[in-house]
């Protein structure tokens, strides 16, 4: 068992210097609905497929939570099973947290969402709202709309006419954007909601370029009542001139100066990345996936730069720990890391010269990417049967068990298949099958989370179990059968989080509400 640590230890890392990570491992919707402030979250069903890029360093201080306990103790093993050495699991979790009066918070990316409504409450970063925007796009006047989401985002949907440009692009290439423009051409920045065009527009405003955030995003876009577009095609990103290079390269120093961001030549990098087997380091390569996949630095992760801030709690995991952020000079790197700063963090550095000075000074850069084996997999795959989908449509198994989200169970199960989230497998599954020697099939989204719950029942001494080869996605290539919906979940699922357009008005609302309530404490007089 893992050892346990008290809600006041708790309370004295967080208040503390030393890095050390918080994971909540309960689902996306429980953490969504209240959590305590500093917690990551990973679900306890994920930790496998991802706990390896969030805590690079087996050796760092881990404290794991939940709700009551339960899960949190079972994540705790997992972790320690990973050669994880130093795992405490939070008695009572965020109950007994909540029962000393200590702070929670809800939402998801809380740090970053804060920043963003302190930076337009502090520095007046100017805004449009969607009935402005509207008749300005109705009278034909000069615009240009930059959706500063993630190019999968912009195309499922984006203001009519907006142009798809990630935030970590924004200061490298607007120059060669507006260069192209009348001088009387209005520059609108958006995103989902708030926070993307908040920190867009205030990178373009401290850097001298008039430009407006679209208040409230797509989503106050469609509660003010317009339609949005689907299927954006608009994805190309202008090349970079000398000019533009140059002058994003200029602020970017300026940003180093005023905000503390130091710099690794490739000699100090290579002394950072080998302290990797002692502290927990972060090497995020903030250029676009294309140019990551295309070259980069061994050891780097992609995490293009707008996400990087947007979702700087899935990237910085271990709080007080070294983030080195690179890029194909000092632009995009040092604006990252600036906001970074100004987020608090402290270990906060760029690779001057990026790429082209790694390969410069001798190195090899990577073109090809290592296989990533996904920790305890092997195990688990020498030690489970696999079924194909062919011969499970033609048998008839005691009980088809899926265990990724509700809903992805919703999205197509096996018909008759039923569902418990791998999170909470060792709870649950007793009651659905109290019969250890009964035929039990597993099955999930592509196949491994089926494999690794497979081998949780077989140690559990359940006798007779195999995974579906392949998971759903085997079963509808073999376009066999699915049901959709949550059918045969017996109690409402309190798993998911539902984002973006899943929301339904009133949720939209709510959110923004709270988005911006969060920069209240900021404001004066």
């Amino acid at each position: 068992m893992a050892k346990t640590i008290s809600t006041q230890d708790l309370k004295n890392l967080l208040d503390g210097k030393s890095p050390f990570a918080l994971i909540d491992v309960r689902e996306s919707g429980e953490y969504n609905a209240t959590h305590i402030p500093g917690a990551a979250l990973i679900p306890r069903r994920r930790i496998e497929f991802i706990i390896e890029e969030s805590v690079p360093f087996k050796g760092t201080q881990v404290v794991v939570c939940d709700d009551d306990g339960r899960r949190a103790a079972l994540a705790g093993e997992t972790l320690k099973n990973l050669g994880y050495t130093n795992v405490s699991v939070l008695q009572g979790g965020t109950n007994r947290w909540a029962s000393n009066d200590l702070p929670t918070e809800w939402g998801v990316n809380v740090p970053s969402k804060e920043f963003g409504e302190m930076q337009e409450v502090v520095h007046h970063v100017p805004e449009i709202t969607a009935d402005d925007l509207h008749q300005r796009i109705e009278n034909g006047e000069k615009l240009v709309i930059l959706d500063t989401r993630t190019p999968e985002e912009y195309q499922r949907m984006c203001i009519p006419g907006g142009r798809s440009m990630p935030g970590g692009e924004l200061a490298l290439r607007i120059t060669d954007i507006t260069k192209e423009l009348d001088d009387d051409t209005t520059v609108v920045i958006n995103c989902a909601g708030r926070t993307r065009s908040i920190m867009g527009t205030r990178v373009l405003q401290r850097m001298g370029v008039k430009a407006v955030g679209l208040k409230n995003g797509t989503s106050g876009w469609l509660l003010a009542g317009y339609e949005l577009e689907f299927g954006g095609d608009r994805l190309t990103l202008p090349q970079i001139s000398e000019e533009g290079r140059s002058a994003a390269e200029e602020y970017a120093a300026r940003l180093a100066t005023e905000d503390g961001v130091r710099y690794l030549d490739v000699p100090e990098l290579q002394k950072v990345m080998a302290k990797r087997d002692q502290e927990s380091v972060y090497l995020i390569d903030v250029r676009t996936v294309e140019e990551f996949n295309a070259m980069h630095i061994p050891g780097f992760r992609s995490f293009p730069g707008g996400q990087a801030v947007q979702r700087s709690d899935d990237v910085a995991v271990v709080k007080n720990a070294t983030y080195v952020f690179c890029c194909d000079g000092k632009a995009r790197a040092t604006i990252t890391a600036s906001l970074y700063r100004q987020m608090g963090h402290e270990n906060v550095f760029a690779v001057d010269g990026g790429v082209p000075a790694w390969q410069a000074s001798g190195q090899m850069p990577e073109i090809t990417f290592p296989d990533l084996a996904i920790p305890g997999m092997a195990e688990a795959e020498a030690s489970v049967k696999k079924v194909s989908p062919q011969d499970l449509n033609s048998s008839k198994p005691d009980l088809v068990l899926f265990v990724d989200t509700s809903q992805d169970f919703s999205q197509g199960h096996t018909p008759g298949a039923k569902w418990i989230s791998r999170s909470w497998l060792e709870l649950e599954i007793e009651a659905a099958v109290p019969s250890k020697s009964a035929a039990i099939v597993v099955t999930c989204g592509r196949g491994g989370g089926a494999i690794l719950a497979s081998a949780t029942l077989q140690g559990m001494g359940y006798t007779n179990v195999a995974a579906l080869d392949g998971g759903m996605a085997a079963w509808k290539q073999a376009g066999l059968p699915v049901e959709e919906g949550l059918t045969g979940i017996v109690r409402p699922p309190s798993d998911i989080n539902y984002l973006g357009v899943d929301r339904s008005y009133a949720e939209m609302m709510n959110y923004l509400r709270w988005e911006t309530d969060l920069g209240a404490k900021y404001a004066t007089g």
